[in-house]
């Protein structure tokens, strides 16, 4: 479905909206995720592809088969895992507890599309494994085409705790170990884009970014068969409320990077209280040098500011 005069166009089956833009199917959002328990399972966007058609997410890569494209994962909420696989535990390293929640899409989702901005939103219940309701979440995103052969997929959460009892969101470094911060919103790459390139504002790279914080990060990644390169950048919302975020990112022997907002500290997530979160993921054609992807993180700041003003993703 589309509108005559908008670029894109989209089927749902019930579980999942495959978007294309331009005729290119961009695109797949599984809302309703049926992967088994020890995978946490939850929505995630994958296949991702660039404006030219090139994948740049991975999905159950054999290393860590809970990694899933692009995904909301948090490791740590309290005692529960909502990102799959096994948990780190002071002292004890990782083991497989029977800790692994779910988030299940309470329906129904709407869909919209306005002429030049595609968007999507619907509700989820966070369920322990032992069948416990913790947390509500209301979760949208939208995606706007952008310059220089890229768009951007804007990302939102307002995730309320509703299990009747504090609870600390932290992290495997807040548990121990050290500079494994990872949680909140992941990307996980294709095998061929490990060695790629991590760059950061000033023109910083390499895995030293791990922990650091910024106000956005990127990879560069080459592809097999093409030899063509794609560049992902990701930007936090600065008009969120919250402080700028640690990123977690590798190139080695995997790629990946996100913006984890429990990284080294443990927030307090009261009872009853929202945390609202939002990200912009810029998927771009191209090699790109550290001019071009300040002006790409530009495009996401400006998508954001865009949809804030409007009152999307709220």
């Amino acid at each position: 479905m589309s509108t005559s005069a908008s670029p894109f166009s989209w089927t749902d089956d019930g579980a999942a909206v495959e978007l294309s833009l331009d005729g290119v199917q961009v695109l797949t959002y599984t809302y309703a995720a049926d992967d088994p328990q020890v995978e946490s399972p939850r929505p995630y966007f994958h296949p991702v592809r660039t404006p030219a058609g090139d994948v740049v997410t991975a999905y159950r890569p054999h290393d860590h088969t809970w990694h899933k494209g692009i995904a909301w994962s948090l490791p740590h909420l309290g005692p529960d895992n909502f990102w799959g696989g096994p948990s780190y535990r002071r002292g004890k390293d990782y083991q497989w507890l029977p800790n692994n929640g779910a988030m299940r899409h309470r329906g129904p989702a709407a869909v919209t599309d306005d002429g030049g901005t595609f968007r999507f939103a619907h509700t989820l219940d966070w369920i322990t494994q032992q069948d416990v309701m913790v947390v509500a979440e209301e979760r949208s995103f939208h995606v706007v085409p952008g310059p220089d052969s890229s768009y951007t997929l804007v990302f939102a959460t307002a995730m309320t705790n509703v299990s009747g009892a504090d609870i600390q969101i932290g992290s495997p470094t807040t548990e121990g170990r050290d500079n494994a911060g990872y949680g909140g919103l992941f990307w996980r790459g294709p095998r061929e884009f490990a060695g790629g390139t991590i760059l950061a504002p000033g023109g910083a790279t390499g895995e030293e970014l791990r922990g650091k914080r910024a106000p956005w990060l990127s990879f560069v990644g080459q592809h097999d068969e093409t030899c063509r390169y794609s560049t992902l950048v990701m930007v936090d919302d600065p008009a969120a409320g919250n402080p700028q975020p640690e990123w977690f990112a590798r190139s080695e022997p995997f790629a990946c990077m996100g913006p984890a907002p429990f990284f080294s500290t443990e927030v307090l997530f009261a009872a009853g209280a929202t945390l609202h979160f939002r990200h912009a993921v810029v998927i771009a054609d191209g090699q790109s040098d550290a001019g071009r992807i300040e002006a790409l993180a530009g495009t996401a700041l400006e998508a954001l500011a865009a949809g804030s003003a409007g009152g999307a993703d709220r």
